[in-house]
Order: C-alpha cells, then structure tokens, then sequence
C-alpha cells in the first residue's frame, strides 16, 4: 500500500520512492517516452568524497523528514530558509542518497541567473561556424542545464537543487512559476529545425553527463515530478504568487543535543574537547551569527594540531568569528 512518508531522514538507502502515492490530480504529468533513473556512478561529481561525506552526515529534523515528504508526495518544490551553515543544500544531498533519486542536478544562482541559464544552454557561435562547413545539427550546440534535465521524462524524481535562490533578480522566483507549475518547457532552436526538417527527435546532452537524451520537436515534459530543493538565507521576500506554490521549511540553528549529534556525524571520533567547544560555540551563537561549519572547523584543527589548552582555545577563537560585522570584535 502507498505511504506519504517515504523519506525517513536515516540515512539507510532504500526504493521507497516507488511506494510514493499517485500525485493528486492537478500535479499529474505525463511525459514520455519514460527514462530510467540514472546512478550515482553515472556522473564523477555525485560520487566526490565531499558530497557523499554531506549526504551521510546530515542530521534530519522530524520538521524537516515531515516537509520533505509533503513535498514529495504534492509535487511541490520545498523552499528551504535559515541562516548559513544549517545544512540546507545538504538536505537535498541527504534525500537523493537516501531514496536512491540519482547525482543531485545543481543549479546555483547569482544575481546574473535567468530562467534559460537553468533549462539550457546554446552556442549560436559555434552553430554558425559549423553551418558554414555543413556539418552537425543544432542539437549539437546544445545543453539542457540543471533545471532542463530535472524535468526530463524521468520515471523516477531526480534532485534538483536550487542554491541561494534570494541572490537572483527580481524576475528570476516568477519566470520560474510557470516552469514548474506546468513541468514542461519549449526549446525554440529544436522547435524551429523541427519544423523546417521534419525530423521530429534530437538527441542532446542532458546536464552533468555526456550521454545524449532523445527531445521530441523541442518539447520536454516531466513524468515524475523532480524533488526540488530552492534555498534561501532570507536575505529578500518572495512573491506571494510564488511562496504559495512551494512547500516551506525553516531551518533554525540547531541547539546542544543537534550539534552533538551533527559533531558525532562529521567525527567519528571528536576529540575530548567536544562538549566544551559546543557549549562556547552556543554561548557565542547567543552574541552573533555563527555557522555550525565554523565549530566542525575548530574541532577537527583543534583535535589533530596537538596543542595545549591555552593554544587550542586561542585557534577555536580564531577560527569561530561572527559573520557578522557587528558583532565581530567581541571575543571567545
């Protein structure tokens, strides 16, 4: 029988995306025709030691193992905020690695992004030079970016990850909307050589892999709906329009047993100065912005430099400043 609840936050590997419920009615997409889920190994950056190393460790709230069912289950993209350090791109990681979804499709913005940048990418430059010598098609001057190949016919959700979406103009959260309500797009170069040449596929290279994909008259579709992950430092408000759309989690900073249990993940074995640079590390968190990499930083230097304790506290210090400018000239 299907459960809502797919995703546990364990960290235990497992194909309970395929007991995921129907989706409801005005979330049903129909794309095709069906591709297989890629593996891990089909991409050498989903298997770098780092991103593996964030996927295992991340510690899951029940907040957070809660919304990121519902937005699985709804087909909604999860709008993840807090401040830097509490492991929102992390969560992303986390879920693909847990629910077998795939290497994490990685979209990260700047205040240069536009919504094409994410579906793809075409070099008419290189298209005009290889015209001239009459050979290749357009598909070859193609790439369908992160966003583009999440919404590929996929017959399992792949991760999408949409980093520091607050550091986009303001037009990129609405260009979106319409993406990601409908799970489809156009690309008007292989819309218009369909229709001059009658040859109704083009094979392109999908995002992070070079193994071409099959793109019927230009048009791409969704059929499972990706997981997508957008984060914010809540540095900006979004549009009603589109907040209405997403499902929202607030990550807060996590309090004494979290970070231990975040420590405990990163270092097997912290060294015995654990719990009194987490109890330092909270009460300058009280004063000023702190991120938790930042404690993880002191204790993994602190722990492997063979200091005394004068010296260990010095470096913690010099290693946990506020990042803030406010606060930064007060002391450990």
């Amino acid at each position: 029988m299907p459960h809502w609840s797919v995703y546990t936050g364990r960290n235990e590997p497992h194909d309970g995306i395929d007991d995921l419920p129907a989706p409801p009615p005005w979330r049903a997409f129909d794309g095709g025709p069906a591709l297989p889920p890629p593996h891990d190994g089909d991409d050498a950056t989903a298997v770098s030691p780092d991103r593996v190393h964030r996927a295992k460790s991340y510690v899951a709230t029940e907040e957070s193992v809660r919304l990121v069912n519902a937005a699985l289950c709804l087909r909604r993209p999860l709008l993840v905020t807090g401040p830097p350090g509490t492991g929102k791109s992390s969560l992303a990681y986390a879920v693909a690695r847990e629910l077998r979804l795939g290497p994490v499709l990685r979209w990260n913005i700047t205040s240069r992004s536009s919504l094409a940048d994410g579906l793809y990418q075409y070099d008419p430059l290189s298209r005009l030079y290889a015209a001239r010598e009459e050979r290749g098609g357009v598909e070859d001057h193609l790439r369908l970016g992160p966003l583009g190949t999440a919404l590929l016919p996929y017959d399992r959700p792949r991760a999408l990850l949409v980093d520091e979406i607050d550091k986009s103009d303001l037009d990129l959260p609405n260009d979106l909307l319409n993406v990601l309500e409908e799970g489809q797009y156009e690309i008007p170069e292989l819309v218009r050589a369909a229709r001059h040449s009658g040859d109704g596929a083009a094979e392109v290279l999908a995002d992070g892999t070079d193994t071409p994909v099959a793109v019927r008259r230009g048009r791409v579709r969704c059929r499972a709906f990706p997981f997508v992950v957008l984060t914010s430092n809540g540095e900006r408000e979004f549009p009603p329009a589109f907040l209405r759309r997403c499902v929202r989690l607030k990550l807060r900073r996590p309090g004494r047993d979290q970070l231990t249990h975040i420590v405990r993940a990163h270092l097997a074995t912290p060294n015995g100065d654990a719990d009194r640079l987490i109890t330092r590390f909270l009460e300058r968190a009280s004063g000023g912005e702190l991120a938790t990499d930042q404690l993880l930083n002191a204790l993994y230097l602190t722990g492997v430099a063979g200091l005394d304790a004068e010296s260990r506290d010095d470096l913690a210090e010099q290693l946990m400043p506020y990042l803030s400018a406010a606060a930064d000239g007060d002391g450990f």
